[in-house]
């Protein structure tokens, strides 16, 4: 009998169908051997194509991989495997969360196996009749009860009785946990400390002695349970086992901060939540400081928060333009002015004007020692009395209607001052802000209006000499305006080492941060010059009263000072120093966890502060502007 090869078969199937017969071709062996030739030829060529080509495993794989009893060496890398053998009767919701928070490389695995439930009910049957019997049989002999023996018939019992109604469901449950570490030492140092943490919660585990490959693969994501060691539990201890619940810095309520870098979990949080709502953001420079901060204000807007930005280096326009923001220009040569006499305008609280009075005048004097410089104590007394008597010239005395009444500017202050003994040289010192190169900044009306969700105020185009009275002029202004009206609001201070420079500005903004808290209002400030910010009495004061910081990538010389402030650890000032953009420790109360910055595309577009990024932003509207005028002609 001859046998036709696979080449021949597949020959005879094509037929040639010619007048209504089918007839049959064999193919001759030259034709064959072609065929075969063609076939090795393209084999071959896919056999070196794939030898060059770099495949997934090829790019996962380790160098080397050696098994040990204990664990598994990959490369320099020594991974361990731990897995749970026993439970206690009762365990809290969120049992995994000190591990997982651990600040160590790991990987868990969880699997479920679903028991039928008439398989469990005739085991738990069985355990019923053997502790009654015990029990039974202690009594009749007259042993003391066994409490041990009387709850478990209790736990069973009921755990029957939740079965049977659908209440409950039963599983084997396994957890493994795979630990990766640089060294062998540092490798025993994590086992001891993941045994003591689960030890002191009365779990009890063992490391995967001779199966360390097995317990190494059974947490790899393949799904593949190699080590197969379970414990028996029904539904509701097993939810309490789900890492999701790990999330230290999770609430319901608030915006996305980051990501947490232990857990890769979500951090939202609800500033207003807190003790109070004040922030601090230190980082050097380029370090994501005003991304992170531009980002938030995006969140809080989405969410009905309105929110005031003094910006030093107009790193904002870019996002008021997007959002439909006010952004207001305060410089020399700017119509945009704020009159430091101002004062709050009524509200529904009952205060007295008397108060209001005395407090704007505190407040006047701040400005003018920026102003005039170091004042004797007879001129501070000239002072006080000048500007009680220049609010009472435009009749702001108590008792008045401020509703009706006109605040006075700085050069009624001036005239006032003219007129009284001993205040020559004070009136030659301020004519600078009146009639000199200053005037155009403090001597006139307000005429600006914050009615927009965010306002920005610039003081780019102003020169350093100015900025401090500048930024103290418009925070007082705004605070007059918080006072007024009661919502929720946050208010942004950029490069607020500014204000800490001088003693008057730097306890100006203490003290809003210790009251703003009663009117709604949250103080965020920014600054990458840590040392000269915490060198100050009021610089720390403002830390401590900031239930929120966000401490970004620091510079050596400044991470001592934080680290002594903040209270970190060692490996902490070693990830600040580490950090790249946008990487750091996020602080809420008194919790707080290594945080990424994360943003969406459009996000990124609108909060971006690289000039290469912007600069093609401008390009791209350029180029769309231009395309729109070439379309309508």
């Amino acid at each position: 009998m001859a046998f036709k090869t696979q080449e021949e078969k597949k020959f005879e199937a094509s037929d040639i169908t010619a007048g209504g017969i089918g007839l049959k071709k064999t193919p001759s062996s030259a034709e064959l051997k072609k065929k075969q030739q063609e076939e090795r030829v393209a084999l071959e060529e896919e056999r070196v194509y794939r030898k060059g080509v770099a495949s997934i495993k090829d790019l996962i794989a380790p160098s080397s991989m050696k098994v040990e009893p204990s664990f598994v060496r990959l490369g320099d890398v020594w991974v361990r495997t731990l897995f749970i053998i026993t439970y206690p009767r009762y365990v809290t919701v969120g049992w995994s969360s000190p591990i997982i928070n651990l600040n160590a490389q790991m990987d868990i695995s969880m699997f479920f196996y679903p028991i039928k439930a008439d398989v469990v009910l005739k085991q738990l049957k069985k355990k019923v009749g053997i502790l009654e019997a015990q029990i039974t049989s202690d009594a009749e002999s007259g042993k003391p009860r066994d409490p041990i023996a009387e709850t478990a018939l209790r736990d069973i019992e009921q755990l029957r009785d939740d079965l049977t109604q659908g209440i409950e469901h039963f599983f084997q449950f396994a957890f493994y946990v795979t630990f990766y570490s640089t060294s062998p030492e540092q490798l025993e140092r994590l086992s001891n400390t993941v045994e003591s943490t689960f030890g002191s919660m009365l779990i009890y585990t063992k490391r995967a002695y001779f199966q360390a490959e097995q317990g190494f693969n059974s947490t790899l994501p393949l799904g593949n349970d190699e080590l197969m060691i379970t414990f028996n539990m029904s539904t509701s201890p097993l939810a309490s086992s789900f890492p999701f619940t790990s999330a230290e810095l999770t609430s319901d309520n608030g915006i996305m901060y980051g990501i947490n870098r232990h857990n890769q979990s979500l951090i939202l949080f609800d500033r207003f939540s807190l003790q109070n709502a004040n922030a601090v953001v230190f980082a050097t420079s380029g370090a994501g400081k005003s991304y992170a901060v531009k980002l938030e204000i995006l969140r809080a807007m989405m969410l009905g928060t309105d929110v005031i930005v003094i910006d030093p280096e107009m790193e904002y326009k870019h996002l008021s333009d997007a959002v439909g923001g006010t952004y207001i220009n305060i410089s020399l040569a700017s119509q945009a002015k704020i009159n430091p006499f101002d004062l709050p305008r009524p509200s529904g609280e009952a205060i007295s004007l008397e108060d209001i009075i005395r407090s704007a005048v505190i407040t006047m004097k701040g400005l003018l020692r920026l102003m005039l410089g170091k004042l004797t104590v007879a001129e501070d007394s000239l002072l006080d009395r000048a500007l009680l008597e220049t609010y009472a010239k435009k009749d702001i005395v108590p008792g008045a209607d401020l509703t009706k009444v006109e605040p006075p500017i700085l050069q009624d202050f001036q005239d006032i001052l003219e007129g009284m003994e001993g205040t020559s040289d004070l009136v030659v010192r301020l004519k600078k802000f009146t009639e000199g190169t200053f005037s155009g900044l403090l001597n006139s009306p307000t005429t600006v209006k914050m009615n927009n969700q965010l306002v920005t105020f610039s003081v780019r185009d102003l020169e350093d000499e100015l900025r401090p009275m500048a930024i103290y002029t418009i925070v007082n202004y705004i605070w007059n305006v918080v006072r007024s009206e009661r919502k929720r609001r946050i208010l942004v201070i950029d490069e607020a080492w500014w204000l800490m420079q001088h003693e008057d500005s730097a306890k100006f903004i203490f003290a809003l941060v210790k009251r703003c808290r009663k009117y709604f209002l949250g103080i965020t400030t920014i600054t990458q010059d840590v040392n000269d910010f915490l060198t100050s009495p009021y610089g720390q004061a403002i830390v401590t009263n900031s239930s929120m910081q966000l401490l970004l990538k620091q510079s050596p010389a400044a991470i001592d000072l934080v680290a002594r402030v903040f209270l970190l650890t060692q490996s902490e000032k070693y990830l600040l120093l580490e950090s790249g953009k946008g990487e750091g420790i996020f602080f809420a109360g008194n919790k707080h966890a290594a945080i990424q910055i994360v943003a969406s595309y459009t996000e990124d577009q609108i909060v971006t502060t690289d000039p290469n990024q912007l600069l093609k932003i401008e390009a791209e509207k350029k180029q769309f502007q231009e395309a729109l005028e070439g379309g309508g002609k």
